[in-house]
């Protein structure tokens, strides 16, 4: 059983219907303040009052009316014993191979790619390589240099998939090129030992990184992004796949989601020489709310039986 987490404004969208159709998934939805009415077979349903009393601290540093909301579904899923669980967005719609090759917790063969840069960016080792994935410094994009080195074999820690449609890109390159993208299979599996990014919109990650796994609040749309930086930067193994959902991207602001991205623009660099001293540096770059409430959040694993 794959427990899957997300968490929602909208009734339940075309994505979700199909997640919770798949008998071998069960779908944790974190309803948010600005929910809309949700009734969905198959799925496990967080009322707002739900969260805010299991978890009332925790909660409170979040705050509400925000994509953060997503931990709540996270923690549920680990308290009920999911050995892998999926984060996914309402908005990427499945293909049939998402409920195939699964590789967390097991060993996968797969193409070890190395980069010139401090920073692994898939997205530019893809046939789209004139794009980048959201977090990449801009200071990095520039002369991206990438060099097969043979296959290994790895045991993944996390599986991110890849997306057809609109990919995971930020503002600029989004404001730049407006791409509608299909990846080509060949290039999949792959690895890195860089730090690198991977999102919460179809990721699987296994239960033991959970404690190190937190979708920081209050930095924007860096709250998946860093929280990547983080755990690659502790050497769990990332598994980069193949498209297996196609995003029907709901509508955005781009320059919200630019504002949103500043603090990525100003800091991600310096954050990632930081973690390549010491993980435990994510600290100096959070701020106090988000420090408090991770740690929190490791303090509420820690009670919940292994």
């Amino acid at each position: 059983m794959i427990y899957i987490a997300t968490t929602t404004i909208n009734p339940p969208t075309k994505a979700l219907k199909k997640f919770a159709s798949n008998k071998n998934c069960k779908l944790i939805v974190a309803l948010d303040k600005k929910s809309k009415k949700f009734n969905l077979k198959n799925s496990i349903v967080l009322s707002t009052s739900y969260q805010h009393k299991k978890w009332n601290k925790l909660s409170n540093m979040i705050g509400w009316n925000c994509i953060q909301r997503r931990n709540f579904a996270i923690l549920e899923a680990y308290e009920r014993g999911a050995e892998v669980i999926a984060l996914i967005d309402d908005d990427n719609i499945p293909y049939n191979n998402w409920f195939k090759n699964i590789y967390v917790n097991k060993k996968i063969y797969c193409s070890k790619v190395n980069t010139n840069k401090s920073v692994f960016d898939p997205v530019g080792y893809t046939n789209h390589n004139n794009l980048w994935h959201r977090g990449i410094p801009l200071e990095q994009v520039n002369n991206r240099k990438y060099k097969k080195a043979g296959k290994k074999i790895i045991k993944a820690d996390i599986q991110a998939n890849f997306w057809d449609g609109d990919p995971d890109i930020d503002a600029v390159c989004r404001m730049i090129y407006k791409p509608e993208c299909k990846f080509k299979k060949k290039y999949f599996p792959f690895f890195s030992d860089k730090i690198s990014p991977f999102n919460s919109q179809n990721t699987l990650v296994a239960r033991k990184m959970i404690k190190d796994y937190f979708l920081f609040p209050h930095i924007g749309r860096m709250d998946d992004i860093w929280a990547s930086f983080y755990v690659t930067s502790k050497k769990y193994k990332v598994v980069y796949n193949e498209s297996t959902v196609y995003q029907a991207r709901n509508v955005h602001n781009l320059i919200k989601d630019f504002k949103d991205e500043t603090i990525g623009y100003e800091n991600s660099l310096k954050l990632i020489e930081a973690l390549y001293k010491n993980s435990e540096n994510i600290y100096d770059f959070l701020p106090l709310l988000s420090s408090k409430a991770f740690d929190e959040w490791k303090k509420i694993i820690s009670k919940i039986k292994k």
